[in-house]
C-alpha cells in the first residue's frame, strides 16, 4: 500500500513542471491578473496582459470585465482594435447615440475587429464579460457627445 502511494507521489510530481525560462516565453495565469477599476466607466475593470497601450508602435493587450448592466458611453479609439469574447456575452453598438436596445450579442469564442476612428460602445446586459483586446499603441478612448464630436474627458 506504501509503495502504491509513493509510486502515485511520484508520477504526480513528474506531471507537475515548472514554467519554461522567461526567454522561452512568458505565461499569464488567469489569477495572476491584476485588474484595476476603470477611471472612465464604473463597473468596467481592466488588466494589462502585455505591452504597453501608451507606447507608439508596441502592440498590447488587454482584458476588460464588465459587470452586468454595465456600458461604455460612445467612443471612438485612434487605433484598430482586434478583441476576442473570452466569457459571457459582449453586447456592442455603433453611433453617436446611446441605445442599449440596439445592440448586437457577441458570444464568448467570438472576434471582432473594431477600426479606427469608428464610434461604437459596448458592454454587458445581464451577465459579466470579458473581453480580451489588441492593438498597436499609443491607444486612447475618446468620448463623443450625440452629434459625435468628441467630449472633454
Amino acid at each position: 500500500m506504501k509503495a502504491c502511494f509513493a509510486a502515485l507521489a511520484l508520477l504526480a510530481s513528474a506531471m507537475v513542471r515548472a514554467d519554461p525560462p522567461t526567454q522561452l516565453m512568458n505565461i499569464y495565469r488567469e489569477g495572476e491578473l491584476k485588474f484595476a477599476p476603470s477611471k472612465m466607466v464604473p463597473g468596467v475593470s481592466q488588466a494589462v496582459v502585455s505591452g504597453n497601450p501608451a507606447k507608439p508602435g508596441e502592440v498590447y493587450v488587454v482584458r476588460n470585465r464588465f459587470a452586468p448592466n454595465t456600458f461604455s458611453p460612445p467612443h471612438f479609439h485612434p487605433e484598430t482594435r482586434y478583441i476576442t469574447v473570452i466569457k459571457g456575452t459582449w453586447w456592442v453598438g455603433s453611433g453617436a447615440k446611446f441605445d442599449p436596445s440596439t445592440t448586437t450579442a457577441v458570444p464568448a469564442g467570438s472576434f471582432v475587429v473594431h477600426h479606427a476612428n469608428q464610434i461604437h460602445w459596448d458592454g454587458a446586459k445581464d451577465e459579466e464579460a470579458v473581453v480580451q483586446i489588441m492593438g498597436v499603441g499609443p491607444s486612447a478612448t475618446i468620448r463623443v457627445d450625440e452629434t459625435g464630436r468628441p467630449k472633454d474627458n
